[in-house]
């Protein structure tokens, strides 16, 4: 059987949703995927056929539907606090190592990327399409280049006195660095790359623009409007918000590519 058969056949699981945006992007569909719902809301691509089975909570999977499924492989990464003892009686476990502060976001996703694709037998399409993704941000760079760019503050919208904040050892902040996009939050972050912030917070950036990911809840958004924290913002007094579709902060090359897409058009538009 040759290794694209070989890989069309496997039945994989993933216990979160990077290791399952890998897999969409070689080909692959898994077999089943923990918090199915949430994936299509949050990560949105590549899109999660309706096939896929739903696993649970990605904190506490159902070890059940594990058993009855019997996948040739498990895929999760590290920092779920999940015991791979308990699932290595299923199948073969493989942990993507990513957030572990080695090295960049971006260098441990395309490292993990690349790992994951051999063993499956879809090296060369890994390859392929990380090759795409840093010729097009190349390209990106270059068009972006010809203006004069603000400086912007990347958020998701929780609450109404709140911001998550992406930057240092955030795949966000590899994204913008390689675009020579400047980030205006210079501020500390997590081992994964953000820091929750009262709004506050963000008035102090002064000048910049605020690129908002969505979703952001009806009923939040609804208090977000009403707030006088977030109307003093001077992105908000200049209408200077960009809001973006849903992509998953601590995904894979897919999640970088998407942001990178989503925040050169808003850029261009400004």
């Amino acid at each position: 059987m040759s290794p694209a058969r070989a890989a069309d056949a496997l039945s994989v699981v993933c216990l979160e949703w990077t290791s399952a945006e890998m897999l969409l992007s070689l080909g692959i569909t898994p077999r089943a995927v923990a918090d199915v719902a949430g994936y299509r809301v949050w990560a949105a691509a590549p899109d999660l056929p309706e096939s896929v089975l739903d696993l649970g909570s990605r904190g506490e999977p159902s070890m059940e539907r594990i058993a009855i499924i019997k996948p040739d492989l498990i895929v999760t990464a590290s920092g779920y606090g999940l015991d791979a003892t308990r699932l290595q009686r299923f199948a073969p476990v493989e942990t993507l190592k990513l957030y572990e502060g080695s090295a960049t976001a971006l260098f441990d996703t395309e490292r993990e990327f690349l790992r994951l694709a051999a063993q499956i037998g879809r090296r060369p399409q890994a390859q392929q399409m990380l090759a795409k993704f840093f010729a097009d941000l190349a390209a990106m760079r270059a068009e972006l280049s010809t203006r004069k760019l603000p400086r912007v503050a990347v958020v998701s919208l929780f609450d109404d006195r709140h911001a998550r904040v992406y930057g240092r050892n955030g795949l966000f902040q590899d994204v913008l660095d390689l675009l020579g996009v400047e980030n205006a939050w210079t501020g500390d972050t997590s081992a994964w790359g953000f820091a929750t912030v009262g709004f506050e917070k963000l008035v102090t950036l002064g000048d910049c623009v605020i690129v908002s990911l969505q979703p952001v809840p009806a009923n939040v958004e609804i208090r977000i409007r009403q707030s006088r924290l977030w109307a003093a913002l001077p992105a908000v007094q200049r209408q200077q918000v960009m809001n973006i579709p849903a992509v998953w902060p601590f995904g894979g090359i897919a999640a970088a590519d998407r942001f990178a897409r989503f925040l050169q058009v808003s850029l261009l538009r400004l």
